[in-house]
């Protein structure tokens, strides 16, 4: 009996000894939709950093397609929550943090001027919720060398933006090459000069949903976008062309400028065109003094409110926030990193971009991340119809607006 009792003892002292142990070994799970070869490299290195510093916990990294991400994300934040996954900065973010499913991380960001232009986009109630490593600036490209010829230069104002346009058409070139086949090209254009109208509170405001888009506001952003489309400064027939297609338009020099992000340039390059020939500048000012947005689409990573590891999670987070590793993860993304003490790269268009971004006074994240994806549908599909047909504008807001009362419900 004696000895029985004993046997029972050890082995629940065994059983207990083992759980502790179960509890030592920390693992770190991680949930992203980094399937794509760059991204998932640059998170490998990530990981591999980690775990260089880290060499007692074990990391679990689970890689969801695109679409599979999108429509598991909130599942898996609700039951089963891994320590650490990627989502979107900016309105997208905002659902999952009013659900209470992001937690608060601000104290992992123990140099908030170093995030400067990108902590209104990962910012909630005066917390942040996401750490931003990468982004990609959004602005004009330019051919430089056609420029040069008609005596143009770059436009900072957007007088100065529709002179080069009167120009470039009486000189036979096509101001604006754009393709609209796929209409979120249609959601650069709007977005810019809504933040150059309005500025960026409104913009966030207006892809929210808490605003019409019948707004005078709103009119006023269409005003603008007639002093360019009226004219006939954009690509003919650009429903009929991806951007790919429109681009070698812009490489024959038929058309002189583009409003794209910078993965326009490695394609424009391959095409033919060299650094002498290809500029880049920030999209010029409409309203006077208004402080300066920018679409940067952020790549974020967050803390699950019901992570089981916050401890590893939070070490992780603030490594991903340091400038050597948000460095060497943007040089195998071909992108720049969101800290601002980072090196900046040694290209041109990527160093032009840091600076405008890391000096913008906030960050946009494009209309199509901004806004729910069905409102994000009907709004660039109405964006192509407008830039085909300017005098069906007013019907066209009509039809955003009821759209936007019965999604945003």
């Amino acid at each position: 009996m004696h000895l029985k009792t004993l046997a029972l003892s050890t082995a629940a002292a065994f059983a207990a000894f083992l759980a502790v142990s179960a509890a030592d070994a920390s693992t770190l799970t991680i949930n992203t939709d980094t399937s794509d070869p760059a991204p998932k490299a640059a998170m490998q290195y990530l990981i591999d950093t980690f775990k260089k510093q880290n060499p007692d916990v074990e990391v679990k990294w689970n890689i969801f397609d695109h679409e599979g991400y999108k429509t598991s994300i909130r599942n898996f934040l609700t039951a089963g929550a891994p320590d650490i996954c990627a989502w979107y900065a900016g309105n997208r973010m905002e659902p999952f943090v009013k659900a209470g499913l992001f937690a608060d991380i601000s104290d992992v960001f123990t140099d908030k001027d170093a995030f400067k232009a990108a902590l209104s986009s990962v910012t909630f109630d005066g917390k942040q919720y996401a750490m931003p490593y990468s982004y990609y600036q959004w602005g004009i490209y330019y051919r430089k060398d056609i420029f040069a010829k008609l005596g143009l230069t770059a436009p900072k104002t957007w007088d100065e933006l529709l002179a080069v346009s009167k120009k470039l058409k009486e000189n036979k070139i096509t101001p604006f090459g754009i393709g609209t086949k796929a209409t979120w090209t249609t959601g650069g254009w709007f977005d810019y000069l809504d933040l150059r109208t309005n500025g960026y509170k409104f913009h966030m405001d207006l892809t929210s949903g808490k605003v019409p888009y019948t707004d005078p506001k709103v009119k006023a952003v269409f005003d603008k976008w007639d002093e360019l489309v009226k004219p006939g400064y954009f690509l003919e027939n650009h429903p009929s062309y991806g951007w790919q297609e429109a681009l070698a338009t812009f490489v024959k020099g038929d058309s002189g400028m583009f409003l794209l992000g910078n993965f326009f340039v490695a394609p424009a390059m391959e095409a033919g065109l060299t650094q002498d020939q290809l500029g880049f500048f920030p999209f010029p000012e409409i309203t006077k003094g208004l402080p300066r947005a920018e679409d940067a689409p952020t790549e974020t990573l967050h803390m699950p409110t019901n992570a089981p590891n916050k401890a590893d999670a939070k070490k992780f987070l603030a490594l991903l926030a340091t400038p050597e590793v948000q460095l060497g993860m943007n040089k195998i993304l071909g992108q720049l990193p969101v800290n601002n003490k980072a090196p900046v790269p040694d290209d041109p268009y990527l160093k032009a971009g840091f600076e405008m971004l890391s000096t913008a006074d906030g960050l946009a994240q494009f209309y199509d991340r901004d806004a729910p994806a069905e409102m994000a549908k009907v709004g660039m599909d109405g964006f192509q119809e407008y830039m085909v047909k300017p005098d069906r504008r007013e019907q066209i807001l009509e039809r955003l607006e009821k759209a936007r009362e019965r999604i945003y419900k």
